[in-house]
């Protein structure tokens, strides 16, 4: 189901602030983006990063902004989908960032699902990846290149 357009940029705009935040080094100010709800997740790209409820959503932030001196985040695709008072995003964004003084530029898989609430829209869950750096193209698995037959 397709959102109205003013809530279509409702959404949007949740991301390009999440974007600002996230390039401002504001951890409690992404936090704030999660509903305050003590279900509320957040999965990053680390073999650890999974995180419940607001407080560990902003001890990842926290510990996102401690490793990198720079951050900027750079959406390049974005697809606002809707039914009801729910909303999910799919998205694909590069984060650049610099840690211990060397440049990275990171592409991620980005996805958010979000819950209208008294006119505003909460994140609920908040999913990153990377992509899986052995998986060849046309290949349905991460496998060792020439192992399959």
């Amino acid at each position: 189901m397709e959102l109205p357009s003013h809530a279509h940029e409702a959404v949007l705009e949740t991301l390009d602030c999440y974007a600002e935040r996230y390039g401002a080094k504001d951890a409690e100010a992404c936090a704030r983006l999660f509903a305050g709800d003590p279900d509320v997740i957040l999965i990053g790209t680390g073999a650890d990063e999974w995180w419940v409820g607001t407080a560990e959503v902003r001890m990842q932030f926290e510990r996102n902004f401690a490793e990198a001196t720079e951050t900027r985040f750079e959406w390049t695709s974005r697809h606002v989908a809707a039914a009801g008072n729910a909303a999910w995003v799919a998205a694909e964004a590069v984060v650049h960032v610099i840690v211990d003084g060397t440049p990275h530029s990171i592409p991620l898989r980005f996805s958010v699902v979000l819950e209208q609430r008294d006119g505003e829209w909460k994140w609920l869950h908040r999913h990153a990846s990377v992509a899986a750096g052995g998986q060849e193209k046309g290949i349905a698995y991460p496998t060792e290149p020439g192992t399959r037959s």
